[in-house]
């Protein structure tokens, strides 16, 4: 199956396929990648309306008690080293890009809590800008679908879905990927017999069963 069969199929089944985390503007799409790192965008929603009343900005976050902060994201895995990185992240908004979230890779990483993934969600979200970002759910399905190969590091599946995907279509993809991965394709369990792809899966014979 060709890459453009594979992006038309993920046109049929996720034609609306959006970032489903909730925010207002940069800073709190910023803070809401970083706290998606190890659970699910629904858990990160439950606590961000809270956290960004009490912290409507950058200067107010990186001002706040950490004590707070960890209060504020509790129900959160790893929330202790997340409350560090997003308060991390505000100061370092604050004292060297001026209250501005960054418009460029090179710059974000800098910051606490960004690596590429988040920076990558945070181009294309934010600023629009042509980017296609690797998580949990892309890196799975892009190497069950023999986009990439089963040892590849984060940054190859990057590099090869960039190379293999038009540059216009790098957020959109982004998005279908994730949605097809956490809807249908699953970890454990995928749900092979509403996939159109079973014949280019790339998973063992024991997952496939029943395509």
């Amino acid at each position: 199956m060709k890459v453009e069969e594979i992006l038309a199929h993920l046109d049929a089944l996720y034609p609306d396929a959006h970032c489903e985390l909730n925010h207002k503007n940069a800073y709190e799409m910023a803070i809401a990648v970083i706290l998606s790192a190890q659970t699910t965008d629904a858990s990160v929603n439950r606590v961000t309306p809270a956290l960004f009343k009490a912290y409507p900005n950058a200067k107010s976050l990186a001002n706040a008690k950490l004590s707070e902060i960890e209060k504020k994201i509790a129900s959160l895995g790893l929330y202790h080293n997340k409350a560090k990185a997003i308060q991390g992240f505000a100061k370092g908004m604050v004292e060297d890009f001026h209250n501005e979230v960054p418009q460029t890779m090179e710059d974000l990483v800098k910051l606490p809590g960004v690596g590429r993934k988040c920076a990558n969600v945070i181009l294309s979200e934010c600023y629009g800008i042509p980017s296609l970002a690797v998580d949990t759910h892309v890196n799975r399905v892009s190497k069950r679908l023999g986009l990439a190969k089963k040892d590849d590091s984060l940054y190859e599946v990057e590099t090869k879905l960039k190379r293999k995907i038009p540059k216009e279509r790098w957020i959109k993809t982004h998005h279908q990927l994730i949605f097809f991965g956490r809807y249908l394709c699953h970890a454990r369990n995928p749900e092979c017999e509403k996939c159109p792809f079973c014949k280019i899966c790339k998973e063992s014979k024991k997952i496939r069963k029943g395509c």
